[in-house]
């Protein structure tokens, strides 16, 4: 009798190991672990439902950002603005000025006096990020660099973006301007809202110019099915940063990540990002990050 009282004892305990064992598993899945390619004080990263304008994911999406070349996207809103109002054409030509021309890279590489028509400056200005293109179409719209990149500010507040300020077309660097990951998807969401006839340009991966194929840096387009667009960006204060738009099976979906390492390790997290939101597993998510510290993100 002793005997069989341990045997039903050591079962016993077996299967309450077992049971504690599946209960561990269930409760903590190997997909709410993210590795972040970027410091926490980079960092920031948002991903919402475009239809129904839910959060489906945030760490750090309302802190300040440097937003570098997602810039151009609302330099692009404003262009697509002009156009629709029947300011300009496609065919219109925007003269290229000496400050424009003398803008660091990427550029087109202009000199003072040439001009480029608006077809090409979205072309440029999606597929190159040129710096020297953005300069000159705010030169253009507004007069200056600078009253178009007050122009840029106002229209964010018009449209939900509450923390964003812009100081220049481009995103060249500047102490000023910033920006958060939230107010990103926002534009984001915006661009395609107010422009379905234009946003097909972001779809783009190279172009044309001057007898010239000119490629693009958004490895994400023809990586994941669904992707179409819309934005990249680089300074050395940002880090790297992406808009993703998803666009199949009935969804429509925004990712932001800013602050990341390198575009590798930027572009895969975003594909992780947005297979989470395709695949949701509930609970919260702890993100690992590049200098081993930890965090746990809601959503």
């Amino acid at each position: 009798m002793p005997i069989l009282s341990l045997l039903a004892r050591r079962s016993l305990a077996a299967l309450l190991v077992l049971v504690f064992l599946a209960g561990c598993t269930a409760a903590t899945p190997p997909e709410r672990v993210l590795a972040v390619p970027a410091p926490p004080q980079k960092y920031a990263a948002i991903v919402v439902d475009a239809r129904t304008g839910k959060t489906l994911f945030e760490a750090n999406s309302t802190q300040p950002r440097y937003p570098a070349s997602l810039t151009k996207m609302m330099t692009l809103y404003l262009l697509f603005e002009a156009l629709e109002s029947g300011r300009i054409t496609r065919d219109t030509q925007i003269p290229v000025s000496a400050h424009a021309a003398s803008q660091p890279p990427t550029k087109l590489r202009f000199k003072p006096g040439e001009t480029i028509d608006v077809d090409s400056a979205i072309r440029a200005l999606v597929v190159k990020s040129a710096n020297d293109v953005a300069v000159a179409v705010g030169e253009y719209l507004a007069g200056s660099e600078e009253a178009f990149a007050a122009a840029m500010t106002d229209k964010a507040r018009r449209i939900g973006m509450r923390a964003t300020v812009f100081r220049n077309a481009s995103g060249l660097p500047h102490d000023a301007q910033h920006t958060t990951a939230r107010d990103m998807a926002v534009l984001g969401m915006a661009l395609r809202k107010h422009f379905p006839q234009y946003y097909s340009y972001f779809s783009a991966t190279d172009f044309m110019f001057r007898g010239r194929l000119v490629r693009g840096h958004n490895d994400m387009l023809g990586r994941v099915r669904g992707v179409d667009g819309i934005k990249t960006g680089y300074i050395r204060a940002s880090g790297f940063n992406i808009v993703t738009s998803y666009d199949a099976d009935g969804r429509q979906i925004v990712v932001v990540v800013m602050g990341a390492d390198s575009a590798r390790q930027r572009n895969d997290h975003a594909e992780a990002l947005l297979q989470r939101a395709l695949s949701p597993s509930g609970g919260r998510t702890e993100l690992v990050f590049s200098d081993q510290g930890t965090a746990a993100a809601a959503y």
